[in-house]
């Protein structure tokens, strides 16, 4: 699929032009990697799956939202958290006013993202991205990091889409067609809802089609992958392997991927969340809000039990983030 000429003039002003590169992108603007410290790297606070044709700013209060959530944020930054990676793309809940009032409220520096969500039967995918070429879809997400979201001064820092396990469909292929030519254009890492290994291996031929190198995906859900030879290999070609499930009752499974990627030499490609949090607007109860703090009291403690040292969790937690999220255009060279 040939990009259009439009795009690749746009993709040659944008890489002639002073921009950010070597920074994170946070919702109160560019940092340094040296900023990051320990990073949570795929968390929600607020998603709403009422579906893409149903979605609006005014299913939810962002007053009564932050009330709920805040106290989550201050939880895991008093566990030592200081930049946390919220994944909630457009069309589910992504809300960058909301965020920047966390970001400011709890000190913690917060990501937002670019792209459309494709997994879950679609139900997240909008009209127009149904209709529009890989080319088209990928100006609406280089234009939010020119010029903010949605009216606001706040830019993605990554850009998140979501694709269904197996084969990609004609859709999926545009979704990660189009995060490649935003990568190319803006140095946004891709990160990809997409779990066991078949998908992830597609996504990655796609984007050595484009001319990205697989350094620029994130493999999210990976631990969703049970054979951990697909982990190795997935690192072993560069790409990000996500571990991302964490939780009070799964320690053992994570320690164990862990040392799988510690065993073959590829702990420099691993990242550790817990793709926690989920205030949900349409539930008044939020008592199933599920924080952040699993990695700190339960899993970094079984990972030192097996003989993990300090160098090699804070290359987990705090080098690889900042390795990954960096705003750096990765060439399949």
């Amino acid at each position: 699929m040939k990009r259009s000429p439009i795009l690749l003039i746009l993709i040659a002003l944008i890489a002639c032009r002073p921009g950010h590169e070597g920074k994170i992108m946070t919702v109160n603007g560019p940092v340094s990697p040296a900023e990051m410290g320990i990073t949570l790297t795929h968390e929600h606070v607020l998603v709403d799956f009422i579906g893409a044709d149903s979605i609006s700013y005014d299913r939810w209060n962002r007053d009564e939202a932050a009330k709920t959530i805040l106290p989550y944020l201050l939880e895991a930054k008093k566990a030592g958290t200081v930049t946390f990676v919220e994944c909630t793309p457009a069309y589910i809940g992504r809300d960058p006013v909301l965020l920047k009032m966390l970001s400011d409220e709890s000190g913690l520096k917060i990501l937002t993202n670019t792209g459309y969500y494709g997994a879950s039967d679609n139900k997240f995918i909008p009209d127009h991205a149904w209709k529009e070429s890989p080319d088209e879809l990928s100006a609406r997400w280089i234009n939010e990091w020119e010029k903010g979201i949605e009216g606001t001064k706040v830019k993605p820092g990554f850009i998140k889409i979501g694709v269904m396990n197996g084969d990609l469909s004609n859709l999926h292929r545009n979704l990660i067609t189009a995060a490649a030519r935003t990568h190319l254009a803006t140095g946004m890492v891709i990160a990809s809802h997409t779990g066991p290994a078949a998908a992830a291996f597609a996504q990655i031929g796609v984007l050595c089609g484009e001319g990205v190198s697989p350094e620029a995906f994130i493999w999210v859900h990976a631990q969703s992958e049970k054979n951990m030879t697909s982990h190795v290999m997935a690192a072993r070609c560069g790409a990000w392997v996500s571990f991302d499930g964490i939780g009070d009752d799964n320690t053992d499974q994570y320690v164990r991927m862990i040392t799988n990627m510690k065993e073959n030499n590829c702990l420099d490609h691993v990242l550790l969340s817990h793709d926690a949090g989920w205030y949900r607007p349409a539930k008044p109860d939020q008592s199933e809000y599920r924080g952040y703090t699993a990695l700190f009291g339960k899993l970094i403690p079984a990972l030192k039990k097996e003989g993990f040292s300090d160098a090699q969790i804070n290359q987990l937690i705090v080098e690889n983030p900042a390795k990954a999220f960096t705003i750096k255009t990765r060439r399949l060279e």
